[in-house]
């Protein structure tokens, strides 16, 4: 994957918009236009601090679907996806939770998004859903159906989870590249404030043998130069929102904060 064709860097910083419970979900607070306000906030503040790209998660509708989300959600993130990319001229990408990767390549397609975050590309996962299993051969062949030229960043070992066997890490990133195709490898720690190890990422970064690196959680001003000295991308959410909480929105301080700080380490 050429990063500087489709971020226009070969380190990019993917911002997060956690977009506000949506239609059908438990929190569901009946109101799209103030979910829609609040994502074309957030999407414009991390564009005008200087981020690469932007991806959009339902994030607030847990308790989670396992695979497939309501029809209703997938109509609602469209509709978002439309309006964000009205507003901002980075990538924009979809993360549809907890694993609804054909939902998201068919927005992704329909709406000329870049890419797509999978949590579970390959293998299975033990997760608060309950199993999660990986669908590379319907996504990727879905994907040449629609003719879409979406890229697939892929999770490995997702946070929040635990493979079903044994299996390491090493084999985990090498399945998802050479048997899952995946475009791009997210490492994680266990949750959004937890980075992956160095030793991780380096590991990682030789099995993958230059599909790019992102860091998937727990990147912030003070360690981004660290991550990114391995790392080839980072998404970044927890750390740009305003006291650094998750359930707050994104602060423009803080983005531009971030943004400088990786300038400083990293020259991008």
């Amino acid at each position: 994957m050429d990063l500087t064709q489709i971020f226009n860097t070969t380190n990019p910083i993917i911002g997060v918009v956690h977009l506000l419970p949506l239609p059908t979900s438990a929190r569901w607070g009946g109101s799209l236009t103030t979910v829609i306000e609040r994502a074309e906030q957030e999407a414009t503040a991390l564009a005008a601090g200087g981020v690469h790209g932007i991806i959009l998660e339902n994030f607030f509708d847990t308790p989670f679907t396992k695979n497939k989300v309501d029809p209703a959600v997938i109509s609602a993130m469209t509709l978002i996806v439309d309006r964000i990319k009205n507003l901002v001229v980075i990538p924009v990408g979809i993360n549809l939770l907890r694993n609804d990767s054909i939902g998201a390549m068919a927005i992704a397609s329909t709406m000329d998004a870049q890419f797509i975050r999978v949590n579970a590309l390959t293998g299975i996962m033990t997760t608060d859903q309950g199993f999660i299993e990986g669908n590379a051969h319907q996504l990727l062949r879905y994907r040449k159906e629609l003719g879409a030229n979406v890229i697939i960043l892929a999770d490995v070992l997702v946070k929040h989870a635990r493979p079903l066997d044994t299996i390491n890490l090493t084999d985990s990133v090498k399945d998802t590249v050479e048997k899952g195709l995946a475009d791009g490898i997210i490492l994680s720690g266990w949750s959004e404030d937890s980075p992956p190890s160095i030793d991780d990422l380096k590991l990682a970064a030789t099995v993958a043998e230059g599909v790019p690196i992102f860091v998937g959680s727990g990147a912030n001003s003070n360690n981004i130069g660290k991550l990114m000295s391995v790392a080839n991308g980072v998404i970044v959410a927890r750390s740009l929102k305003r006291h650094g909480k998750i359930g707050d929105p994104i602060d423009p301080i803080r983005v531009a904060q971030f943004i400088e700080a990786t300038k400083r380490n990293i020259g991008s």
